[in-house]
C-alpha cells in the first residue's frame, strides 16, 4: 500500500456517530470594542455576530518565594500587530527561549514575521489577523510573547483540519474563527511560547499559556491550534489541556561530512550512483548554480524568484500568500540569513530556491522556475543537492526540505516527527477530535516505519536514524 495512502484516516471525524450533543456553554463576548471583525465561516452558515479584537488579559501574579516581597505581578495584552512591540523586546524572547544563538529561528524573529504584516500577506485581508499575546512586568519589561493569528479559514497552515471543521458545520456549529499560534505559510518547528530566561520563566509560560485559553473565550472562537511547536513545549501543553498531534517531514542530518563526496559514501550504491547521474545533467543541459547570499541578492533576482514562485503556485492550484513586496524586504532586513539558490542559463536566470539560515539549520522553503521551462532534476539539484552543499560548507547540522514529499527519501532526506497541539473549547467535539488523532499518530508513525525500511543509506545509518 503506498504510504500517501496508509496516511488517510481510517474514520472521517464527522463520519463518526455522534457521542454528544455539542455544548454551547462559552460565553459571548462584550461588544464594547469599535474595532470589529465579521469572520468568514466555513460554508453557508455564516455568523454574523462581531467579536471585540485585542481585549485585555490578566493580570497574573508570579513568585519565587512564600515571601510576599518575592512576588511579581504581570499584565498580559494583545497587540494587533507586531509593529506595536519592539524588535528588541521581540527578538530577546525568541533567542532567550532557546537557550542559546546556536538554535537560532529565522522564521520567529521581529523581521520575518513584521515583513508579512507590513506587505500585506498576514493581514485582515488575508485572514490572518494578528493578536500577538505579549507579557510585561510591573516595569513594562516584556517578559513573553507569542505569535498568535485570529483566522477565519485553514489555509497557509500545513496541519489540515478541513475534515474537523465539516464535523463542525454537519452539526450545525461555526468552526471559524479560531486561533492559530505560528509562523504564517510556514511548516517549520520552532518554539512558539516565547519567554524571556528570568527566574519567572516557567510561570511566564504557564501565565501565556491561560492568556491564550483566557482570549479564546473572550472571541467566542472553537478552538486553539499550536502548529510546528517544539517537541518540549508539546508535551508541557499536554498537561495544560491540549490535544496531541504528530505529522511527518524530510530532513538531512549532516555527520560532520566534509564534502559532498563524503556524504554520498554513507549511502547504497545503487542510491549514490542516481545521485551522480542526476547531478551530472545539470552541466550537460547549460546551466549553472549559484548560492546567493545578503547584499549579493540584487532587487532583479527577487522580481525574477517572485514570478518562479507565482508559476509554482499558479501550476499547484495554490494559492499565492506571499507577495512581491515580501521577498525584496525579508532580502533587506535579514540580509545573510537568506540564501536564494538561482540557476541561470546563458547568464538568465530561469530558477531559483529560497532557503533561510538558523543557528544550526539550513530551512528550505520555496522553488520555481520559468513558466513552460523543463529542465530535468533540476529541481533536486536546487533544492536538495546545493542545500546540503551549503549547509556543509556553513558547518549546519541539518537542512529541513519543508512538507511532503517521498521522492526526498531517495535524495538522503529522512522521515522526521513534528508536532502541533490543540485546544478545543466544546467537551464533545474535543472527545471525538481527540479519538481521531489517537487513530492518525498509530498510522503516521507506522508509515514512517515503513519508509525508513526503504531508507537510502547503508544500514548502520540507517538503525541510527532509527533510534535518534
Amino acid at each position: 500500500m503506498a504510504a500517501s495512502a496508509m496516511l488517510r484516516p481510517s474514520l472521517l471525524l464527522r463520519s463518526s456517530p455522534s457521542p454528544y450533543n455539542p455544548s454551547s456553554t462559552r460565553t459571548s463576548p462584550r461588544n464594547t470594542s469599535k474595532c470589529k471583525v465579521f469572520a468568514l465561516f466555513w460554508g453557508p452558515k455564516k455568523n454574523s455576530g462581531s467579536r471585540e479584537l485585542s481585549p485585555s488579559l490578566g493580570p497574573y501574579t508570579l513568585t519565587t518565594s512564600s515571601s510576599q516581597v518575592d512576588m511579581q505581578q504581570i499584565s498580559v495584552s494583545v497587540a494587533p500587530s507586531i509593529l506595536d512591540i519592539s524588535s528588541e523586546d521581540w527578538d530577546a524572547c525568541a533567542i532567550d527561549v532557546t537557550g542559546t544563538e546556536k538554535h537560532f529561528n529565522p522564521f520567529l524573529t521581529h523581521a520575518f514575521l513584521s515583513s508579512l504584516e507590513e506587505t500585506g500577506c498576514s493581514t485582515k485581508e488575508t485572514g490572518w489577523i494578528p493578536q500577538h499575546i505579549v507579557a510585561r512586568d510591573e516595569n513594562g519589561n516584556v517578559l513573553g510573547v507569542v505569535p498568535l493569528y485570529l483566522k477565519s479559514h485553514s489555509y497557509g497552515e500545513f496541519v489540515f483540519d478541513y475534515s474537523w471543521a465539516d464535523a463542525y458545520y454537519s452539526y450545525g456549529y461555526s468552526y471559524y474563527p479560531k486561533l492559530q499560534c505560528s509562523v504564517p505559510f510556514t511548516p517549520v518547528t520552532g518554539h512558539r511560547i516565547l519567554v524571556r530566561d528570568t527566574v519567572y520563566k516557567s510561570q511566564v509560560f504557564d501565565a501565556l499559556v491561560e492568556a491564550l485559553k483566557d482570549l479564546a473565550a473572550k472571541l467566542d472562537v472553537s478552538s486553539i491550534h499550536i502548529t510546528f511547536p517544539s517537541e518540549t513545549e508539546w508535551c508541557k501543553l499536554k498537561d495544560r489541556g491540549f490535544l496531541q498531534r504528530i505529522g511527518m517531514q524530510y530532513h538531512w542530518k549532516n555527520r560532520n561530512y566534509k564534502s559532498f563526496d563524503e556524504f554520498l559514501m554513507d549511502m547504497r550504491q545503487s542510491k549514490r550512483k542516481n545521485i551522480r547521474l542526476e547531478r551530472k545533467k545539470i552541466s550537460t543541459q547549460n546551466l549553472k548554480m549559484r548560492r546567493l547570499r545578503g547584499t549579493d541578492i540584487k532587487a532583479k533576482h527577487w522580481d525574477s524568484f517572485y514570478s518562479f514562485y507565482r508559476n509554482t503556485t499558479d501550476n499547484k492550484w495554490g494559492r499565492a500568500f506571499l507577495t512581491r513586496d515580501f521577498f525584496h524586504n525579508i532580502g533587506e532586513k535579514m540580509g545573510e540569513k537568506v540564501m536564494l539558490i538561482v540557476a541561470e542559463e546563458d547568464e538568465k536566470l530561469v530558477a531559483g530556491a529560497l532557503n533561510l539560515i538558523g543557528g544550526d539549520t539550513l530551512f528550505g522553503r520555496l522553488w520555481g522556475c520559468l513558466p513552460d521551462a523543463y529542465y530535468p532534476n533540476l529541481h533536486f539539484e536546487a533544492c536538495y543537492y546545493q542545500a546540503i552543499e551549503a549547509a556543509i560548507e556553513l558547518n549546519l547540522n541539518k537542512v529541513e526540505a519543508g512538507a511532503q514529499g517521498e521522492h526526498k527519501i531517495q535524495r538522503g532526506y529522512l522521515p522526521v516527527t513534528t508536532y502541533s497541539c490543540h485546544y478545543i473549547l466544546d467537551e464533545g467535539f474535543r472527545k471525538a477530535i481527540g479519538g481521531f488523532l489517537v487513530n492518525e499518530t498509530a498510522q503516521v508513525k507506522h508509515v514512517m516505519e515503513l519508509l525508513c525500511e526503504s531508507g537510502p543509506f547503508k544500514e548502520e545509518i540507517m538503525k541510527e536514524h532509527q533510534f535518534s
